[in-house]
């Protein structure tokens, strides 16, 4: 693996949506690009979804006695998926710089279903 493709994987971490719009324009017909820039996308997806399904399930449960409570004690749930994200994040950095395309946890397979 070349440098630029291996630095343009990293981007793809690093930087978010500006970095897949780099992967998606310019590092196309880089495999290894293309690889991380989809587990980053699905790791961010990831961890968007968790929140937002405790959200929801938090401000419904504030309608029934004591269904606060119970929406703070999942919100654990959304620490521990914060917290894989930022693990995961960072083996996918590691990994893009390496030139290694090792799927993360997770969501790598789901990443694989993604077609661009």
């Amino acid at each position: 693996m070349t440098l630029s493709e291996r630095l343009a994987a990293f981007l793809s971490y690093l930087l978010l949506p500006v970095g897949w719009l780099y992967v998606l324009i310019f590092g196309r017909r880089s495999m290894l690009a293309v690889f991380h820039c989809k587990q980053s996308i699905t790791l961010v997806a990831f961890v968007v979804i968790v929140s937002a399904v405790w959200a929801g399930a938090t401000w419904l449960l504030a309608w029934i006695p004591l269904g606060a409570v119970f929406g703070i004690a999942f919100f654990s749930l959304v620490m521990a998926a914060w917290t894989f994200g930022a693990v995961a994040w960072l083996i996918g950095m590691v990994n893009a710089l390496r030139g290694e395309m090792v799927e993360l946890p997770i969501v790598g397979q789901w990443s694989q279903r993604l077609r661009f």
